[in-house]
């Protein structure tokens, strides 16, 4: 509006100058009396003077005088209901501004709207109806009238206290478990529980009363909590540093207890967060514990810390229990069908002939997904060349045939996965009523099956060794030739990577068991060595591996696919070499994916890594795929994912100094 005004007064001045030029014109060079020109130039310069101060004075009383023509009640309303109005012109400059502001000290007419307040620029562009700034200490809601220079501010700042304090409120359950407490005190005597105690429980009973949680003992090392969302952002900008402390100090011990942690957060209903939080400890214990397992209801489970090998923990008692189920359910099963996961391994193979030894030892008819999903290039050689022998002990069948087997009483047994997704009958498993799983990978939380026995060990080395384990309790009349001890050998020596990782004195006792079964750890080795290809491939991948800090190595090779077998063993060639710490492969694979193949010594979790690109496995050993994608694109993913991690790994050390 003062633009226009401006305007007008120039536009007037520029016609009185014209007519001005235009007198003097007729005076001098015509030589005309011009005396009643004269006088209408000075009238009509009276009247524009007159004219343009009238107008400035309406537009001032227009705006000033919006609460005169609402009156006095009205005022009132605007200000009991806090609401402030703000009229601006065609250059977006602030003309008035409403007694609301004038109130509160706020003064800024002539000044830009978005320069007073940038966050209004989606409200005048028309991208959003409304938008939240903070003035002061104050809240506002803004809106805009369509098509008229006015914003309306409604000050919510109680409001959003409001829904601030009811969010930061609501309850949150939790539970903490001390694992290894029972195996590390049992033999104890008294003074040294006493010091373990003082170690390990103290810190977390301290932890918990300083942030305000209520914390119950419900048995020896299982704690219940009581907090709200604020204590628990509180718990999470910290990181849980409990978690660390808590291994700090069982470690000064020479003790592996470690902390395991599970939050349920999101409803309101206290039986429904106690449901959650018993399923994610459980969950966070079966991947190995030492970590934080959190879950809002309804979204993804997300997991912190997981910084530590999983420990052996399982009993001889718990392998028994284990048998005893499930021989009873292929006792009443009229079948048993068994699948593995996608290009079955030797370790995969290995179980499920197992399990189906098993079967036939408890005469029940029982086949193997084998023909379908994909085969190892060392095992398919191995099947191969024993074909006539597997023929008369073992039955491979595709899925499909599979399919046509299963029958409303059939036990499906999934080993060494436990996911549907990874599975080479995931077709099979939608419409199988009886699941079993046996696996010795961390556990993840969707596995798209409702299985009635789960068996998930991971600090087990592989599946072989659970169900080498097994065997004494399932029947004395089951049955390994040495073919399958062998291939279960070999499962093992895959997987620890010849007894160097996640070996334990309980997969020295598998192996021992093996051999006596007739293992012959001299077939074995003749297994699994390479080919000229399979060591020319490898030298050449091996030729692209960059070196990062930290200790990194990462091997991105495009000349041709790789099997994933090829790149877990390229990645375990390479971490035998001196300061190197973890090595990644990343390379198209033989199934139409592009996968990363990560190992480690234990000194870095590939596992947290590979989780984080939505892969998984273990600690030292991990993997992920997604579709046919840029290899250096993922490997500037990773990198980041690795940055990421050595963040978190950085502020665990700071929070522990």
């Amino acid at each position: 509006m003062q633009k226009k005004i401006s305007d007008l007064r120039r536009l007037l001045f520029a016609v009185i100058v014209v007519e001005a030029l235009l007198l003097f014109f007729f005076r001098v060079g015509l030589e005309k009396g011009i005396l009643s020109a004269t006088i209408i130039l000075i009238i009509q310069g009276i009247m524009f003077v007159y004219l343009t101060d009238r107008i400035e004075t309406l537009t001032h009383e227009q705006a000033s005088g919006i609460t005169e023509a609402l009156g006095d009640s009205a005022r009132d309303a605007f200000l009991f209901g806090m609401t402030g109005m703000i009229m601006y012109d065609d250059d977006y400059v602030i003309t008035w501004m409403s007694e609301l502001f004038e109130q509160r000290g706020i003064d800024r007419i002539g000044s830009k709207v978005l320069s007073w307040l940038p966050e209004v620029d989606p409200l005048i562009s028309g991208s959003s109806d409304s938008v939240q700034v903070q003035l002061d200490d104050r809240i506002y809601s803004i809106c805009r009238r369509e098509d008229e220079p006015v914003l309306i501010f409604r000050d919510i700042t109680e409001e959003h206290n409001a829904v601030l304090s009811y969010e930061e409120g609501r309850p949150v359950i939790g539970i903490a478990v001390l694992d290894n407490y029972d195996e590390s005190t049992q033999y104890e005597d008294d003074a040294t529980v006493a010091n373990i105690n003082l170690a390990v429980r103290t810190p977390l009973t301290d932890y918990c009363a300083d942030h305000g949680i209520m914390l119950k003992r419900i048995s020896n090392s299982r704690y219940y909590m009581v907090l709200n969302e604020k204590i628990f952002s509180d718990l999470a900008a910290d990181h849980f540093s409990i978690i660390n402390t808590i291994r700090k100090a069982a470690q000064k011990q020479d003790i592996s207890i470690t902390l395991s942690l599970s939050f349920a957060r999101g409803t309101s209903s206290l039986t429904e967060l106690d449901e959650m939080a018993v399923r994610l400890i459980d969950l966070a214990q079966s991947r190995g514990g030492d970590q934080a397992v959190v879950q809002i209801a309804g979204e993804d489970v997300k997991f912190f810390g997981g910084s530590t090998e999983a420990a052996e923990k399982r009993s001889r008692v718990r392998v028994r229990v284990m048998a005893n189920s499930l021989r009873e359910l292929i006792t009443r099963s009229s079948n048993v069908i068994i699948c593995g996961h996608r290009n079955m391994d030797f370790d995969c193979v290995g179980a499920a002939i197992g399990v189906a030894r098993f079967a036939s030892a408890l005469h029940k008819q029982v086949c193997i997904i084998g023909k379908t999903g994909g085969i190892e290039e060392k095992l398919s050689a191995v099947l191969k060349e024993n074909e006539e022998e597997l023929k008369r002990e073992v039955r491979f069948v595709t899925e499909n045939e599979a399919i046509n087997q299963l029958q409303e009483n059939t036990l499906t047994v999934m080993v060494d996965h436990h996911n549907s997704k990874q599975s080479n009958g995931s077709r099979l498993l939608e419409s199988a009523k009886k699941i079993v799983i046996i696996d010795h990978h961390r556990r993840s939380t969707d596995m798209g099956v409702q299985p009635i026995l789960v068996y998930i060990e991971a600090g087990a080395s592989s599946t072989c060794e659970l169900i080498t384990e097994l065997t004494p309790y399932i029947s004395s009349r089951v049955e390994f030739s040495q073919l399958d001890a062998n291939i279960m050998l070999a499962g093992m020596m895959i997987d620890t990577n010849r007894f160097h990782t996640r070996t334990g004195s309980r997969t020295f006792e598998a192996a021992s068991a093996l051999r006596k079964l007739g293992a012959d750890p001299m077939e074995v080795d003749e297994y699994l060595k390479d080919t000229y290809d399979e060591f020319t491939v490898k030298a050449s991948c091996m030729a692209v591996a960059k070196r990062h800090d930290h200790g990194i190595l990462t091997v991105p090779y495009k000349e041709r696919p790789l099997s994933r077998s090829v790149m877990s063993q390229v990645a375990d060639r390479l971490l035998s070499i001196q300061d190197v710490e973890a090595v990644f492969v990343i390379a198209d694979n033989t199934e139409g994916e592009t996968s990363i193949s990560a190992r480690s010594n234990g000194s870095i979790n590939v596992q947290i890594i590979m989780e984080a690109m939505n892969g998984g496995g273990h600690m030292t050993a991990a993997a992920m795929q997604r579709k046919r994608c840029s290899i250096d694109e993922l490997e500037a993913e990773l990198l980041e994912q690795i940055d990421i991690y050595f963040k978190e790994v950085n502020h665990e050390s700071d929070s522990e100094e």
